[in-house]
């Protein structure tokens, strides 16, 4: 076979799909919005079953929502009604997912959870199947063919039913006040949680600080900067008056020679930019390479001076 007719193949599969996920988006309306309420109002955890392909979906979904703030678990079945009913409680909310809403094992479920007062949210292509007329919300999976050239093989449908748990797991979220910082404090192993936790408190240096008084001068400030990886901070009652860096340094003897009696504060930058201690490193970082700052000085909430915090510290940290 061609290759021609082996991407026509692909790009068949890729089309009926981004058709369906366009029909679903359409079709979206009050069932989703009493399913997303629902699921905020719920108590305890959300229990996602499904069998075969519909299961592997239901746990990639049990997964999404506990990492997105909404505890979740994928309970099986055929295991379900043999003992793993244990995990489930009144307080629960059940996501049952059956593109012909007439699986037996997933049916067999139903009478078990409805006694537990556990309410039910179907995902179907058969709204009047046995499964959707016992939901207390149906979400409609769309009727469209699937992929596979047999009309057979779950594909079109298990594309739907991962998207529209995606669509309910975000709109909870939302509706949750789910923010970016939960979500790195559940992924605190990974790198967008090092992203999202990391504060300049967290990577500042406090001690010792390279710091000057007004009075000093050029000899002084060399010294702070070979020792300080190229900053000094030119102190006043606690308060930052300005900033000394390697550059304005370099600067400074190119322009003249004798530079040591020069007096810091004639070289110093005025008014710097600084970091806050609470400040997330991911923003200070930003700011840092917007500006071609390479330290910066760190001020508390009273605008005193509480650290130094460099680059290189934070880009080691993770906060980028």
């Amino acid at each position: 076979m061609s290759a021609e007719a082996i991407i026509e193949r692909g790009r068949r599969v890729l089309t009926l799909e981004a058709e369906a996920l366009t029909d679903s988006a359409a079709a979206l309306g009050d069932a989703f919005v009493s399913a997303v309420e629902l699921l905020a109002t719920c108590r305890g955890r959300v229990i996602v079953a499904g069998v075969g392909k519909s299961g592997l979906v239901g746990r990639k979904m049990a997964a999404t929502f506990t990492s997105t703030g909404t505890p979740a678990m994928f309970l099986h079945p055929v295991e379900g009604l043999h003992g793993d009913l244990g995990i489930v409680g009144p307080d629960d909310v059940a996501i049952l997912i059956s593109k012909s809403g007439e699986s037996e094992e997933l049916l067999g479920l139903i009478e078990a959870l409805a006694r537990m007062g556990v309410r039910l949210i179907a995902m179907t292509a058969a709204p009047a199947s046995r499964l959707g007329r016992h939901a207390d919300v149906t979400l409609q999976l769309g009727g469209r063919e699937e992929a596979c050239p047999h009309d057979l093989a779950p594909t079109t449908s298990t594309t739907v039913t991962l998207a529209l748990g995606d669509a309910l797991a975000v709109a909870l979220l939302q509706e949750k006040g789910f923010r970016a910082e939960d979500f790195a404090r559940l992924h605190p192993g990974g790198a967008l949680g090092r992203r999202l936790l990391t504060r300049v408190r967290d990577v500042m240096i406090t001690s010792p600080l390279p710091v000057l008084d007004l009075n000093a001068t050029m000899r002084d400030a060399v010294v702070l900067l070979a020792g300080h990886r190229g900053i000094a901070l030119v102190v006043e009652q606690e308060r930052v008056s300005g900033v000394v860096t390697a550059g304005d340094l370099t600067r400074l003897l190119q322009r003249q020679q004798d530079i040591l009696p020069i007096p810091v504060t004639s070289v110093m930058t005025s008014s710097p930019r600084v970091a806050q201690v609470h400040e997330l490193g991911s923003a200070v970082v930003h700011r840092m390479e917007t500006f071609g700052i390479m330290a910066m000085p760190v001020v508390d909430g009273d605008a005193r001076l509480a650290g130094v915090v460099h680059l290189h510290d934070l880009m080691r940290a993770g906060a980028v």
